[in-house]
């Protein structure tokens, strides 16, 4: 039987202190674009402290409930249907950038359910697949257990939003292979997939520009890699040590999605490679911090879900750097707790609020 034991304190407060880093970073380079869009610099940075101090609260909430009260179809179930019910729901509101990503309540309250399918999916697999670690060689458990991913990653492709269908499809694979499942299953899946995905990459005109811009964003600096390019700029300006807090000039109307998708672009210039680096620091305590409970968690549940959670974090922080850097296509996914983005805060602090309670259970 597990030892009962405090929360693990390097968890719970690397999670705070990247909160902190975040709504710092997301003044900083949204300030600018507030000011001249709403005559504030204080309108963004405030709504995401809105939501970090409700997602805090709900984490030290969550941190007191017992994660056995997940397992079970009385929760599952409806958890589930809501999620399906939120992710038709968006196509029912009137659509941003060619895309239904968002329910509207006003102008300034927006919720995002594809942030919420990413921790409904660990839970669902956490709860499916503990019962079934002898079945997982069975091709037909694999089908049932991908049901619920590939209804969630069509509805996702949907909005269109194709990185977060790839992280949860991410998110599904790698809780499999904890589970047991072997690497040909993995690799049938995968072969499956690839017709579609190269469809959805190089048949969509616009992803299809994104990825040329990738292979060579020099070809086009003014048009389809101008993303990427102007992130390169960034980054490169930053040097070791950065131009200083709030001294970044990308953000001053260059680098698009400065306060979002790529907010790790801005913290390089502002704070150089050491700034970059201890926010890339704090990701990997964080994840191995998550991980040790995970393996150390003698309940399968509770093993399989601080699995999940972690991984999600770790591979949404991994494609973000990543296409920041342009190692990877430019793909709308945000940094963990650094980019600006209220559901994606709230939701992933419920997360861990989760995970901090697993914390107190392992040995």
């Amino acid at each position: 039987m597990a030892k009962r034991t405090g929360v693990d304190k390097w968890l719970f407060f690397t999670t705070l202190l990247l909160v902190v880093a975040g709504l710092a970073m997301v003044f900083s380079a949204s300030a600018v674009v507030a000011q001249e869009r709403y005559h504030s610099p204080y309108i963004y940075v405030g709504r995401q402290a809105g939501w970090a101090l409700a997602g805090v609260l709900a984490m030290l909430a969550l941190m007191q409930v017992d994660v056995a009260r997940y397992n079970s179809p009385k929760f599952i179930y409806p958890a589930l249907s809501t999620t399906m019910l939120l992710l038709v729901t968006v196509f029912f509101f009137p659509g941003s950038h060619n895309t239904h990503r968002w329910i509207r309540f006003g102008q300034f309250f927006t919720f995002e359910p594809s942030e919420i399918a990413k921790p409904v999916l660990v839970l669902f697999l956490a709860w499916f697949l503990q019962n079934r670690l002898d079945e997982i060689r069975d091709w037909k458990t694999l089908l049932r257990a991908a049901l619920v991913p590939v209804v969630f990653m069509v509805l996702i492709v949907r909005q269109p939003d194709l990185g977060t269908a790839l992280v949860l499809g991410g998110i599904a694979a790698m809780m499999l292979m904890l589970a047991g499942m072997e690497w040909k299953y993995l690799a049938g899946a995968v072969a499956t997939a690839l017709p579609p995905l190269a469809a959805l990459l190089f048949l969509v005109p616009w992803r299809r520009e994104r990825m040329l811009a990738f292979l060579n964003p020099g070809a086009d600096p003014q048009g389809a890699g101008f993303h990427i390019t102007q992130s390169l700029i960034a980054v490169g300006a930053g040097g070791l040590t950065g131009r200083g807090y709030m001294e970044g000039m990308q953000k001053l109307f260059f680098l698009p999605e400065a306060s979002t998708d790529f907010i790790f672009a801005n913290i390089a210039e502002e704070l150089g490679f050491i700034g970059a680096i201890c926010i890339v620091l704090l990701f990997v305590i964080l994840g191995v911090r998550g991980l040790r409970a995970a393996f150390r968690c003698q309940d399968p549940f509770a093993r399989l879900a601080a699995f999940g959670v972690t991984t999600a974090i770790l591979l949404q922080a991994f494609f973000n750097i990543s296409v920041v850097l342009s190692l990877a296509p430019t793909k709308g996914i945000p940094l963990p707790l650094i980019s600006y983005g209220g559901t994606s805060v709230f939701c992933t602090l419920t997360s861990i609020g989760v995970l901090l309670n697993i914390t107190r259970q392992t040995e």
